[in-house]
């Protein structure tokens, strides 16, 4: 064999050694990130595990030193007694309110607001939005006391209006619909104008429709932040008669005997809580991740 003939067999040694060598790393690679994520993922799933789980124990076993990571006997019956005890059914229709009612107000004003700053042209609008936007920096629980005074002063206090009014402008979800609201090209409003249609039925007839998958994305977005709230909620309706899905769980379950609280009951409450939340998520996250897509680029 001639050297020009060794030396293309051995080329094509170590081309095929290293194309080995490559494909083994990507799939070193691949291993350690699907364990990784499988790591991640356990951490995140644990606790909905040990919620559904804790849900049909007794309290026995519950408070037992040594936890058990599975039932020795299904208690079934702890999701009727929470459903029964909290009243759940009273709970579930204050919140549906609150949630329905903030949202279409909600949305009413970030739509209009969107659509101000995204077509409309106005003196100090730049200066107006810049100004809006420098309030998503500061906590919102700075606001907390000054919103509770406030309410008080109006009389607001142990009603729905203080569960919805407060909150019903939101910077973030203006800001999210103005940018989608600026990818629609600007001919199309200035062709609407000469047609002689007015803003409002422009932006219901051609803005709403194409703007669909983020006004999906923050109507839900509003709703679990309804479902969700406690710490106001807890704060201004301390009646029974408004309390909300969080914070009517709260102090539900206090078993007589030595004001212990029936964790297992608790928890079973909590997972009929969460239930809804995780269909929403199932089926519709895909219009969340889209309307938040198109609303970070801008064509």
């Amino acid at each position: 064999m001639s050297d020009i003939a060794k030396s293309q067999v051995m080329h094509a040694k170590d081309i095929k050694q290293l194309s080995t060598q490559q494909t083994v790393a990507k799939i070193l690679a691949k291993i350690a990130v699907y364990a990784f994520l499988g790591v991640m993922a356990l951490i995140v799933l644990f606790p909905f595990y040990w919620m559904l789980i804790s849900s049909v124990k007794s309290l026995d076993e519950y408070i037992l030193a040594v936890p058990t990571f599975f039932p020795q006997e299904f208690h079934f019956e702890n999701y009727i007694d929470a459903f029964t005890t909290a009243n759940l059914g009273t709970l579930f229709l204050n919140t549906v309110y609150v949630g329905v009612v903030s949202t279409a107000l909600s949305l009413v004003i970030t739509v209009l607001s969107a659509f101000a700053f995204a077509r409309l042209e106005f003196k100090g609008k730049n200066a107006l939005f810049a100004a809006l936007l420098a309030t998503m920096m500061i906590p919102g629980e700075l606001f907390t006391i000054t919103n509770y005074i406030t309410v008080s002063k109006l009389g607001w206090l142990n009603t729905f209006e203080v569960l919805i009014i407060p909150f019903l402008v939101s910077v973030f979800y203006i800001y999210l619909l103005k940018q989608n609201f600026m990818q629609i090209p600007n001919e199309l409003y200035l062709a609407a104008k000469v047609d002689g249609t007015s803003d409002i039925k422009y932006l219901w007839k051609v803005m709403i429709p194409l703007a669909l998958p983020t006004l999906i994305s923050i109507t839900i977005l509003k709703m679990m932040g309804s479902w969700n709230s406690y710490m106001w909620p807890n704060l201004v309706a301390d009646d029974a008669a408004h309390h909300l899905v969080t914070n009517g769980l709260r102090g539900a379950f206090v078993v007589e005997e030595g004001g212990m609280v029936n964790f297992p009951v608790q928890m079973a409450a909590v997972a009929i809580v969460s239930f809804p939340l995780f269909m929403v998520f199932l089926f519709l996250r895909k219009y969340i991740m889209k309307g938040v897509s198109r609303s970070g680029i801008k064509g």
